[in-house]
């Protein structure tokens, strides 16, 4: 087989004449054999120097270069992992390729259509299609013929991709996904779905593999069709979505791992080297599966299933332990088989916008950093509200209840973010251990403190209940951070199902103004003497701030009144969902969004003491309407601290 190539070779100088001449006029570059089974065809070249012993500095250039070049390549096989094909000819299987008029014109000169040559910045790559059709790996047709399309038959022909090919001649690792529980809720809605659109908006590389892992007798086809129905594209831009979606479940693959983890760990991990070859390669594990089965499946994954050429990563869905003991008995386990760092404990309500924007407003803006503290904030509301009941997960929500599954993970880390010092840097190391220390610096918290509900459904409502147990389905409390910058500040949570309305904000409760010359005006109305910041998720995304202003007109009325940032109105783009930032944060690396085992066992002590007084006085929540405002006692308690709720 001849390689064809376009381009100008370098000078070679101060190469002495004697260990390069040839006959007089030509220049021959032998068959030479390269990593001892590969051949390069002959280089013929003619130039112009006849009765000369001195062939051309560029010929000689390009006679170097190849030959130095074609040791360090290795044959590849065409596996999907091109983006932008760099131009590459066969010319045959056996034919010599002529660079006549390639390497330089008659009279020494460059041809108008060469290009010189950069070691640093271009690659040329030998396909050879015998050693291909030889490779063990080309006889595993339920991961590699599956790679084609129908309509897109496997080529011989190698194609590279400048984003692929280093300067170096390495091939930028492959990437390989894996979700566990393939065939549950969350992977069917959720997961697959959020990896789907980021393969439809870039972000996935072209050589990516998706494996689907669980117990069932499914088929690539079964799992295909299964998660087929919840694949979208975007609403601003639906470009080839159709082409992006065949694409995407070409690449999607299913393991039926048995009974034994061991044997289907070591079947997906054989799966995911057809896709990865011989090169570097990395691969990410989505855990999504009952708490039972959790450490035979991470057990199983740790010593079966991890590439050596590369970094693992798996991604743990909550409950994250039932409190102190169990959880950092859970952590003990994952540190003997994974390092902290392979480690991402995820909750999708802290891939929100309203996350990120906790940080970017307080610094990035001068006008907030200086007011964030205890001298001009009186009170922190954080507050999620849901319409809904547990029925959807009522088997999974009736034994953790809303203080395990909702405060110690979203709320606790809403807060850690809001209230940390500022970090070194925006790496989530220096991140978190702002955060730990939040955590660590949160009072222990005292019956007093907190509000128990649990909804009752009337005979018109299909609503799953407990009134069987003593399961919570709403919680009040309020916090105190004992440090120098939020002493004596009360951080009020509230988080229940079942209510009124779905809410998600923080709501920033300013003191009011000393020595107010409006005063008179104001009267008892305490809304207009506090200004607020409010950072809302739901129901319409946005950032606002409440100010107080005269009415127009003649005499002097003041009003409170909002100053908006909506979203939906701003910017004109479909909001990702939560799924698709921390999955995108996974495969970078970024970590500040997950809790470290450091900052869950502070979020455990600062929720196990109150929870073992719960079961220990056998606390009985008080019951309120579905579709209400939540239990009374709620009002009561935020009564106490000279605080309204922001719904009320």
């Amino acid at each position: 087989m001849a390689l064809s190539v376009s381009a100008a070779a370098p000078l070679c100088r101060g190469v002495s004449p004697p260990l390069f001449s040839s006959p007089p006029g030509e220049c021959f570059f032998s068959p030479a054999k390269v990593d001892s089974k590969y051949m390069v065809a002959s280089l013929h070249c003619h130039s112009v120097l006849a009765h000369s012993s001195v062939i051309s500095p560029r010929v000689c250039g390009l006679k170097i270069w190849i030959f130095q070049r074609l040791k360090d390549l290795q044959p590849i096989r065409k596996l999907g992992w091109e983006k932008t094909p760099v131009k590459l000819e066969v010319t045959g299987k056996d034919r010599e390729a002529d660079f006549s008029g390639n390497a330089s014109s008659c009279d020494g000169k460059p041809n108008e259509e060469v290009q010189l040559l950069n070691d640093s910045a271009e690659q040329t790559t030998l396909a050879n299609s015998q050693s291909a059709e030889s490779s063990p790996h080309n006889h595993q047709p339920s991961v590699l013929d599956d790679l084609w399309s129908p309509k897109e038959p496997p080529l011989s022909v190698v194609e590279t991709s400048s984003n692929v090919y280093g300067s170096l001649g390495g091939r930028t690792p492959s990437l390989c996904i894996a979700v566990i529980g393939a065939t549950g809720e969350l992977a069917r809605n959720k997961v697959f779905p959020a990896l789907f659109a980021l393969y439809y908006s870039g972000f996935l590389p072209e050589n990516v593999g998706i494996f689907g892992y669980s117990r069932k007798q499914l088929t690539n086809e079964d799992l295909r069709t299964m998660i087929a129905a919840n694949l979208t594209c975007r609403v601003d831009h639906r470009e080839n979505c159709g082409d992006k979606l065949d694409a995407f479940l070409r690449r999607t693959f299913y393991i039926n791992g048995g009974y034994d983890n061991r044997d289907g760990m070591t079947k997906l991990s054989s799966l995911m080297e057809d896709i990865e070859g011989h090169h570097d390669a990395n691969r990410i594990f989505y855990l999504s599966v009952p708490q039972e089965a959790f450490l035979d499946v991470a057990l199983s994954l740790a010593e079966n299933a991890q590439t050596k050429r590369g970094w693992n990563r798996i991604i743990i869905e909550k409950p994250f332990g039932f409190d102190a003991l169990s959880s950092s008995q859970l952590t003990r386990f994952l540190l003997s088989k994974f390092e902290e760092k392979q480690i991402y404990r995820i909750d999708h309500l802290l891939g929100k916008d309203i996350i990120e924007n906790l940080t970017v407003l307080r610094f990035s803006n001068l006008v907030f950093e200086p007011l964030w503290s205890r001298t001009y904030i009186r009170s922190v509301q954080v507050i999620l509200s849901e319409e809904c009941g547990m029925e959807s997960r009522g088997r999974y929500f009736g034994r953790y209840g809303i203080i395990r599954d909702v405060v110690h993970s979203h709320i606790l880390q809403t807060i850690a973010l809001f209230a940390m010092e500022p970090p070194v840097s925006l790496d989530g190391e220096d991140i978190r251990n702002e955060k730990a220390k939040v955590l660590r610096s949160i009072r222990q918290l005292k019956l007093d403190d907190i509000v128990l509900g649990q909804y009752k459904a009337s005979s018109k409502e299909n609503v799953a209940t407990y009134m069987d147990s003593l399961t919570p389905t709403f919680f009040a409390g309020v916090l105190f951070i004992d440090n120098a910058r939020w002493d004596g500040v009360p951080f009020l949570i509230k988080s229940g199902m079942g209510l009124i309305k779905h809410r998600v904000e923080i709501r920033i409760q300013f003191h009011n103004v000393p020595g107010n010359i409006y005063r008179e005006r104001i009267g008892h109305n305490i809304a207009l003497s506090t200004n607020e910041l409010i950072l809302r998720d739901v129901p319409d995304e946005a950032i606002l701030m409440k100010v107080n202003n005269k009415v127009p007109g003649l005499g002097l009325q003041l009003d409170a009144s909002e100053l908006n940032l909506l979203y939906k109105d701003k910017y004109n783009v479909e909001i990702p969902d939560s799924y698709e930032h921390l999955l995108l944060d996974v495969i970078n690396g970024d970590n500040h969004l997950f809790m470290r085992s450091d900052e869950l066992e502070a979020a455990w002590n600062v929720l196990t003491p109150i929870l073992h007084e719960i079961d220990e006085n056998k606390m009985i929540p008080e019951l309120y309407e579905f579709g209400g405002r939540g239990p009374v006692g709620a009002y009561y308690l935020d009564a106490k601290h000279g605080v309204r709720w922001a719904d009320d």
